[in-house]
């Protein structure tokens, strides 16, 4: 297995991620028993198969947090989309392929790769299409967040958006409040699960670096995550929908930072002009990625 870290240009900041090179022969409980081993956000298992049929739908990659397999996650994908590009030996994944193709549950999402000179290595993925749900009244996210009305930032909705995992962009007036935020995950999971959201993404325009468009967190029943792939491909498509951020501007999202593991987290997305409200589509979600360890594990039968 590697672990790499991922949305960072430097080992030991970013979001962690285990990628089990080849999990072939894994029952999904035994899958599920080594993502609590890592205990990291996510672990992804690459099941390597005929090369024919990767070339046509990807290469088959699971992905787990501690507690459940998803469909999508954006850290998971991108990390080990870097992982197989810098396999050498495989006539499907030569080490400097442009583009990677991950075949996951939620469907076959595309990497691709670009290097400027004396820059890192720069990896982009396209999500799904993304799907706008319900907008939600400030007074009942206030009562499950342990927030005032008043914090939040009433220029923008509060929103449910998935490009593969539903989540729910909740925008906070200020930064302070932001790296303050405390709440029950599991009261506020209550809420979700009768709206059709899995997690909530808070993020408000005050940022710390200045080249940042939001500062982000995301609180999840495994504490805090440091980057949250899949949340900022669906907050690029809410801020271009609702003007946040311009048509097929790329802009930063900084996450992380109250964990002490900064994430930096490149967004972009196409709003189309067909008179559609939020019909906005290409959703792309990039950065960078950095290996940390190598290692094999045993497991006793």
């Amino acid at each position: 297995m590697v672990q790499v870290d991922v949305f960072t240009g430097r080992a030991l900041t970013g979001n962690a991620l285990a990628v089990f090179l080849d999990g072939r022969g894994l029952s999904t409980e035994q899958m599920q028993a080594l993502a609590r081993e890592t205990n990291l956000s996510e672990t992804t298992f690459i099941l390597p198969r005929d090369a024919a049929v990767e070339t046509t739908r990807g290469v088959r990659v699971r992905i787990f947090t501690v507690q459940e397999e998803l469909p999508f996650a954006g850290h998971p994908t991108l990390g080990t989309a870097f992982v197989l590009r810098g396999q050498t030996g495989a006539a499907t994944r030569p080490a400097a392929a442009p583009e990677i193709r991950l075949d996951l549950n939620v469907g076959t999402v595309p990497v691709r790769f670009t290097q400027e000179p004396g820059q890192p290595v720069f990896g982009e993925m396209t999500q799904k299409n993304p799907e706008f749900g319900a907008i939600h009244n400030v007074d009942d996210i206030a009562r499950v967040t342990d927030l005032r009305a008043a914090d939040f930032d009433d220029s923008v909705p509060i929103q449910t958006v998935s490009t593969g995992v539903p989540f729910t962009i909740v925008a906070l007036r200020s930064l302070k409040m932001l790296q303050n935020l405390h709440f029950d995950f599991h009261h506020a999971a209550e809420y979700l699960a009768r709206t059709d959201g899995k997690f909530f993404y808070f993020v408000c325009r005050e940022t710390v670096d200045p080249k940042a468009r939001l500062h982000a967190r995301m609180i999840f029943y495994n504490g805090e995550d440091p980057a949250t792939g899949a949340a900022a491909g669906c907050c690029a498509a809410w801020m271009v929908a609702h003007g946040v951020a311009a048509n097929e501007e790329q802009v930063l999202i900084e996450q992380g930072l109250e964990m002490h593991r900064p994430s930096y987290i490149f967004v972009r997305a196409t709003k189309l002009n067909d008179g559609q409200d939020n019909h906005v589509a290409n959703v792309r979600v990039g950065g960078n990625c950095v290996e940390v360890l190598r290692g094999e594990v045993t497991i006793a039968i």
